[in-house]
């Protein structure tokens, strides 16, 4: 359903918000929400001024989870929903929902 949502809002030229978890060189699991997911990874991975607090000393960082949401709202309380996830409960959610690749980047 998400997917559809996402290839409507696309035609329409809508923002489509995107609820994603990153795998950090520690193992560790960043949680996070953008409309680019691309553009995103890429700022974690590349960007000092632009990535997050916690992945700047966990690089490199790779995607392994994204869903598409309605809204900021949504994604918002998708991103919390997540966050109150036991490592265990996220490590099930990655495993049954694997994500396509999203390079980060024109050099890779």
């Amino acid at each position: 359903m998400r997917n559809n949502m996402y290839n409507n809002a696309r035609n329409q030229g809508q923002l489509m918000w995107s609820v994603y978890i990153l795998r950090c060189s520690d193992n560790s699991l960043y949680t996070g929400i953008t409309v680019d997911l691309r553009r995103r990874l890429q700022e974690h991975n590349q960007d000092d001024a632009l990535a997050a607090t916690y992945t700047l000393g966990r690089r490199p960082v790779e995607l392994v989870y994204s869903e598409f949401c309605q809204d900021r709202s949504d994604a918002s309380r998708r991103e919390a929903m997540i966050k109150r996830m036991s490592r265990r409960d996220k490590e099930i959610l990655i495993k049954t929902n694997p994500v396509k690749a999203v390079r980060s980047g024109k050099n890779e």
